[in-house]
């Protein structure tokens, strides 16, 4: 089952104490075309310091590709923890929050320290889901292309905080 609507582009809001903060028109815009849900689901991203989120209809996409992982496993005696600790992370450690008509949401206090999220959230589309970090995180993480730290220093500047 292939997304026709990708999260795309990259954007920097201000959280407040707390805890709100304004889902970028761009990527809201995605979410309300994949489904009537007004909410995002919410994770701690599996490789990376920050949050993975994504619509609500994204999560039975996400179940049936832990299913085929599985099925090409099957053989594999680790297969069926495995599968089982990733249903955990994918599904027990998230948070549904819905956004107001001006698209902010209430960031769970949770979700703000596993995303390590203090007053600014970096936006970043990735695809069939986008991220949320702490745009300090981001700099500070080698595994970013510098390309895209560029993007974040960017970011920072037009906010006047670099």
């Amino acid at each position: 089952m292939a997304l026709e609507h990708l999260f795309q582009g990259s954007a920097l809001n201000t959280v407040d104490a707390k805890g709100r903060v304004s889902v970028p028109a761009f990527l809201r815009q995605v979410i309300e075309r994949r489904g009537d849900s007004r909410s995002i689901v919410l994770a701690k991203h599996e490789q990376f310091a920050c949050l993975g989120a994504y619509d609500p209809a994204y999560a039975a996409l996400k179940h049936a590709k832990l299913e085929r992982l599985l099925e090409k496993e099957e053989t594999n005696a680790d297969a069926q923890l495995e599968y089982q600790q990733r249903n955990l992370m994918a599904f027990a450690a998230t948070e549904e929050v819905p956004y107001d008509t001006s698209g902010r949401i209430v960031l769970p206090p949770m979700m703000r320290r596993k995303g390590g999220i203090a007053d600014l959230a970096l936006f970043l589309g990735t695809g069939e889901t986008f991220q949320i970090w702490n745009p300090k995180t981001f700099l500070e993480d080698p595994r970013i292309p510098e390309d895209m730290k560029d993007i974040a220093r960017y970011r920072l500047e037009e906010r006047g905080v670099a």
